[in-house]
């Protein structure tokens, strides 16, 4: 597509650019959105497939508008699909009374105390599994033990620790 300056679609689209970036921008919250949408409307706009609408600068504006909205119905409807990725430490968290914070913090002193005391690889097993979620295979490569020794590790310190927390 050759585009010469004597281009009516062309002129059209420069002369009104900005502007249809302030209008995208106002649509959609974001003028680095609005620049790809007043840029994907330049695709659809100056190219004369479409015929030659009487007033360029009304079809152009309604090309921005209908991408604009296109682009944010699509960006909510993507939020609603996408499960929600906050990190559990940025949601806000229930404490509940203060003894029940009492026991929880009792509880994770006695935990520290158990892993502590648990031999070094069994320790590092069980945080790879359940705090990296490392699978068997990862663990017994670091490890330098079987898959099965890699289980037995986990096993086993999971088994002490029930025992301890009881």
């Amino acid at each position: 597509m050759g585009i010469r300056e004597d281009d009516k679609r062309y002129n059209a689209y420069v002369a009104h650019r900005i502007d249809l970036i302030k209008y995208a921008t106002v649509i959609l919250g974001s003028r680095a959105d609005a620049e790809d949408v007043v840029q994907e409307a330049f695709l659809k706009f100056v190219p004369e497939a479409s015929g030659n609408p009487a007033n360029l600068k009304s079809y152009l504006f309604r090309i921005v508008r209908n991408l604009a909205l296109d682009n944010r119905r699509r960006s909510r409807q993507d939020i609603r699909e996408r499960p929600d990725d906050t990190p559990f430490w940025g949601v806000p968290q229930d404490n509940g009374t203060p003894e029940e914070h009492a026991l929880f913090c009792d509880e994770v002193r006695q935990m520290r105390t158990v892993l502590a005391g648990l031999p070094v690889q069994a320790r590092v097993a069980l945080e790879m599994h359940r705090f990296g979620g490392y699978n068997m295979e990862e663990i017994a490569r670091h490890l330098g033990v079987s898959v099965a020794s890699a289980h037995r590790l986990i096993k086993g310190s999971i088994a002490a620790i029930t025992r301890e927390m009881k």
